[in-house]
């Protein structure tokens, strides 16, 4: 196997990795009264934890999410998705590194409770990071920064599932209404949604300098269920994030995979640029 067969392998394994994630997510939200637990990714792992096999499964889902680290990486730093040098490619790319942060981090806490360092108890998650971030210097405006992000994100993330735009990056016909593109675009506005009440939530946290206010997935879908005919609305989210995780394995079967050469690489990064 060659480099690049090994690069296409760690992206689309990748990719199962988190559809995995969020498919247990959603079952969490789903049965969260039967089984209990919260809908967030920490309570997928552990799910996972509790299984038989238990710990390999979740090494392996580990090393998955490590290689889409790596891709996530190449979309953003290497451009291996070849976006604009304008405004809004800068961004796709900023957003992108983001993510590539995010899913380190839990991608690491995988591994280690896989290698018995970690049950997979603590908080962290959006309160964790709210809590840090208010910590710092100007905190409370990074954090307003932070939401004002999830919600932009959140746009963005439905209106690629609303206009068909994830085909752009897909090997099939993202026109045709086939199970796969329903599917994709119906994960895909679901995620939008909760992306951004998790960015209302960061921006109520940094108006009120409390960073308990924050919330994760799993507070999303709480404040979900609250609303008006709110059990409706929350299964619809909830079968929707299957849906996303469903939208996952399209990727790994149809995304186009771009390696970045190492000259790319070197172009891409600023001081390649001053050279």
């Amino acid at each position: 196997m060659n480099t690049r067969s090994k690069f296409h392998l760690l992206a689309r394994a990748g990719y199962g990795a988190r559809g995995v994630v969020f498919l247990l997510i959603a079952a969490l939200a789903l049965f969260s009264s039967v089984a209990g637990g919260r809908p967030d990714t920490q309570s997928a792992l552990t799910a996972i934890l509790q299984q038989p096999f238990g710990r390999i499964w979740i090494g392996l889902i580990g090393l998955g999410l490590a290689g889409f680290v790596i891709w996530r990486l190449a979309q953003s730093l290497a451009n291996a998705d070849g976006q604009d040098d304008d405004l809004k490619g800068y961004v796709i790319r900023a957003a992108l590194f983001g993510s590539a942060i995010t899913y380190a981090g839990l991608a690491l806490t995988s591994l280690t409770m896989a290698l018995h360092m970690s049950s997979g108890g603590g908080s962290g998650g959006e309160e964790g990071l709210a809590a840090w971030v208010m910590a710092q210097p100007f905190g409370r405006y990074i954090a307003g920064l932070i939401g004002l992000g999830f919600v932009i994100g959140g746009i963005i993330t439905a209106l690629k599932g609303i206009r068909r735009k994830f085909g752009r990056y897909l090997a099939l016909d993202a026109d045709k209404n086939t199970p796969a593109v329903l599917i994709s675009i119906y994960g895909l506005v679901a995620r939008g949604a909760v992306f951004g009440i998790i960015g209302v939530f960061f921006l109520y946290a940094a108006f009120t300098v409390d960073p308990d206010q924050a919330g994760g997935m799993a507070d999303a879908l709480a404040w979900v269920q609250r609303l008006p005919f709110g059990g409706v609305i929350y299964a619809i989210v909830a079968v929707g994030l299957a849906a996303f995780g469903i939208y996952n394995f399209v990727e790994a079967r149809y995304r186009r995979i771009n390696v970045p050469e190492v000259g790319d690489i070197r172009r891409e990064l600023p001081l390649g640029r001053a050279s």
